[in-house]
């Protein structure tokens, strides 16, 4: 023991594949660790991470040991995931030993009984010595992974499904039942391997996310284009990136332009465009030009490296689904075992004899008890669903927060860059005295040159997308507060607000009209002229998506009773939105602390609230919430950081994605529980009438485990159907926008389930 304490030691487990087996260890390293609050657990990846201990590494790996596990200090690096060959074999070739010493012991006892229903027929001819040792030798080999459980298990007075198994299949020698013996042993081999299988699976699809991104980068260096890993190139290279090729490093594009692929990061199905400025991320695919961007980020803390660290970190976090399977099982195992008991003991006592009959459904009752199906189906349902969150760029903080958007009653939306795009863009070219559209746009673009105001980028974006021809302006000058003046040829020229257009006092009746109706649609007025007239007008607002108002319709249908829009912008802009997009309140001209008051409020109102904003001005709001998500997060550390949920690209139909997701992982998860479950208790009544076999008992279980797990790894699946109430549920990047939130939606062809 050290005196001081370890800030975080990661070990990697081997042999944790199921919640019992966490419990386990919470039991046996919490003590040793100073408490079990201490500790949190990744079953997918095998992770198991101890803070602030005293325990050496060395005692902590003996800890584990003892439980029939064991324990490695984890590293990064991708040695760390090798494993020797008995490691990655070893359930495989002992399940298989087991079958084939299980069919020597079958067909030598056939021999020996004249038949191979006899054989198999109770009590019909003890087996010889022959087949009792192949017999014997499918028990070890099925149980070789069981029985250092089981032996911790009796010693720490700690009954677990492990247990359970090893009672059953001592019992079913006792009785002489050894061909039934043999049977469980192996098929619980089997039902592990199973379990294996599908937390292996889970894992594969979480790793393939880190495929995505290339482990080699062309840099351009004084001695020319040079291959490197990605993890040697430093920050400020210059990265060569050819059309077709997946691109290696975040970083800004200095030359070349390209559609680029961003689905693999935000899930968009459209390419986006990128030019000279733009940022563009790691593991997206450059399209049919070639890019030359300089790195922004190391590989280690790209866009796609941490939504894999928040992937895995999610793991860790559990579900109230998980949690309560975890605390069911503590009190289910040593219950089962008691009733075992209970049926062996108390029928005999009063009927007077039948023992081996009574023992033999008391047998039957420990193998269907098994809670290996409960403890699997949950967590292995909440990875998939999360795993298949992030494919579509909606990164989940763990399981509870995936379970969360399932109960939302109210959502709060923040209204710019969530509502809208947060980007002002003309609206409208209105033109006076003469003038015409493309005049008025190349002296407003010509004014507006040297700005780097919103309105005045606006403007220059709507001349370049006209294709309007922008003289050269002189003797600049600004105005604070009010606007600019510049010379064009030997003409002067104003640019500015309504309010300068009339301090000028040349503002005629009809620009007048024609501003205060720009303005009452909640556009900013851009005023230009010179000194004999005003020569036009120029609107420009923050323009709403188009996608708003399906989504909040859309939200609506799925249930949402109450979507309030909360804003800092003035009543006329946020009323004006509001009517667009369709939410039921709006509160303008809010402060920070004033959206506290406004989620608060509505969380009083409706238990389950969700607020929507950028993460980082609304990061009260988010925090006060009961799911804070965080909307366009990609690129945006601080967003990702606050929120619970975070959209990384924006597209607020995925709000309505993410809620039916919920609902089906939760959907999913209640169907195992109540499946196994139900099974279990089928069995038991029927046990205790005494109409039951081990055989029947032994189908059942490892039948519901391979039923559970199949059904919770369909989440991994990219689709489903359309739901009662109309609602696509297919993922957003494939579905028909317009279609997202319809009523009676079919799909059209670009759905996945279809």
């Amino acid at each position: 023991m050290s005196s001081e304490r370890t800030t975080v030691a990661v070990f990697r487990i081997r042999g944790m594949d199921c919640a019992e087996e966490v419990a386990t260890l919470k039991a046996e390293i919490g003590p040793l660790v100073g408490g079990e609050q201490y500790l949190s657990f990744d079953i997918v990846n095998g992770k198991m991470r101890v803070d602030a201990t005293q325990a050496s590494v060395e005692a902590i790996e003996q800890a584990v040991a003892a439980t029939g596990m064991s324990a490695s200090p984890w590293t990064d690096d991708a040695a760390s995931d090798e494993q020797s060959w008995w490691q990655r074999r070893g359930r495989a070739v002992m399940c298989l030993a087991s079958a084939v010493l299980l069919v020597a012991a079958v067909l030598t006892h056939a021999l020996a009984a004249g038949g191979l229903l006899a054989a198999i027929a109770r009590k019909v001819l003890r087996p010889p010595l022959w087949s009792m040792a192949c017999y014997l030798g499918a028990i070890v080999a099925g149980a070789w992974f069981v029985a250092p459980k089981a032996w911790f298990a009796v010693r720490r007075l700690r009954p677990d499904m492990n247990l359970l198994m090893a009672i059953a299949v001592a019992g079913a020698i006792a009785i002489g039942e050894w061909f039934e013996g043999g049977a469980v042993s192996f098929l619980f081999a089997v039902a592990l391997l199973l379990e294996s299988w599908s937390v292996g699976r889970a894992r594969r699809a979480i790793k393939a996310l880190v495929g995505l991104s290339p482990q080699v980068a062309r840099v351009r260096t004084d001695e020319g284009t040079v291959e490197m890993p990605v993890d040697d190139v430093a920050v400020g290279s210059l990265v060569v990136v050819p059309p077709g090729e997946r691109i290696p490093l975040d970083g800004v594009v200095k030359s070349g332009s390209s559609a680029v692929d961003q689905a693999p990061i935000t899930g968009e199905s459209i390419p986006v465009t990128k030019q000279v400025g733009d940022e563009v991320f790691a593991g997206t695919v450059n399209g049919a030009g070639a890019l030359e961007l300089r790195s922004t980020r190391p590989a280690s803390d790209s866009q796609v490296a941490r939504i894999i660290k928040l992937v895995e970190e999610a793991q860790t976090r559990r579900a109230p689904s998980e949690q309560w399977v975890e605390r069911f099982a503590r009190y289910y195992t040593p219950v089962m075992l008691a009733l075992g008991v209970l049926i062996a003991v108390v029928p005999p006592l009063i009927e007077g004899g039948r023992w081996a009959t009574w023992l033999y459904q008391a047998l039957v009752v420990l193998v269907i008890a098994c809670p290996c199906a409960l403890v699997i189906s949950t967590p292995v349902s909440i990875v998939a669903g999360l795993t298949t969150a992030a494919r579509h760029g909606v990164l989940i903080k763990g399981g509870v927060h995936l379970e969360a958007p399932a109960r939302f009653q109210a959502v709060a939306l923040d209204k710019t860059g969530t509502l809208t795009h947060g980007t002002p863009a003309v609206q409208s070219v209105v033109p006076l005295d003469d003038h015409t559209d493309d005049e008025l746009l190349a002296i407003a673009a010509a004014l507006e040159a040297n700005s780097t105001h919103p309105l005045a980028r606006a403007i220059s974006a709507h001349a370049r997308e006209a294709a309007v021809e922008v003289p050269a302006a002189t003797d600049f000058q600004m105005l604070p507060g009010k606007g600019a003046t510049a010379a064009i040829g030997d003409t002067r020229y104003w640019i500015g607000s309504h309010r300068l257009m009339e301090e000028r006092g040349i503002e005629t009746p009809e620009a007048h009209e024609t501003a205060r109706r720009m303005e009452d649609a909640a556009h900013s007025v851009v005023a230009i002229g010179n000194d004999r007239h005003v020569c036009g007008l120029i609107s420009v607002s923050d323009t709403i998506r188009e996608e708003s108002a399906s989504a909040i319709a859309a939200m609506k249908t799925l249930g949402v009773r109450r979507v309030v829009m909360l804003t800092g912008d003035n009543i006329e802009t946020a009323e004006a939105v509001g009517a667009t997009t369709g939410v039921d309140e709006v509160r303008a001209e809010l402060l920070p602390e004033d959206k506290v008051s406004a989620v608060t409020e509505l969380a009083r109102e409706h238990q389950h609230v969700a607020m929507v904003g950028d993460g980082v001005n609304d990061a009260p709001a988010l925090a006060a919430a009961s799911t804070g998500i965080a909307m366009g997060s990609v690129g945006t550390a601080a967003a990702v950081e606050t929120a619970d949920i975070a959209l990384m690209s924006d597209e607020i139909e995925r709000l309505p994605w993410l809620i039916v997701h919920s609902r089906r992982t939760l959907s999913v998860v209640k169907q195992n529980i109540v499946f196994a479950l139900g099974l279990k208790l089928a069995f038991i009544v029927l046990a205790t009438l005494g109409m039951a076999t081990l055989w029947m008992a032994i189908a059942a279980d490892m039948g519901a485990s391979l039923l559970v797990i199949l059904n919770g790894l369909r989440l991994l699946e990219p689709g489903a159907p359309p739901d009662k109430n109309g609602v696509c549920l297919h993922s957003p990047p494939t579905a028909s926008r317009a279609s997202v939130g319809a009523k009676n939606h079919v799909c059209d062809g670009r759905c996945d389930g279809r």
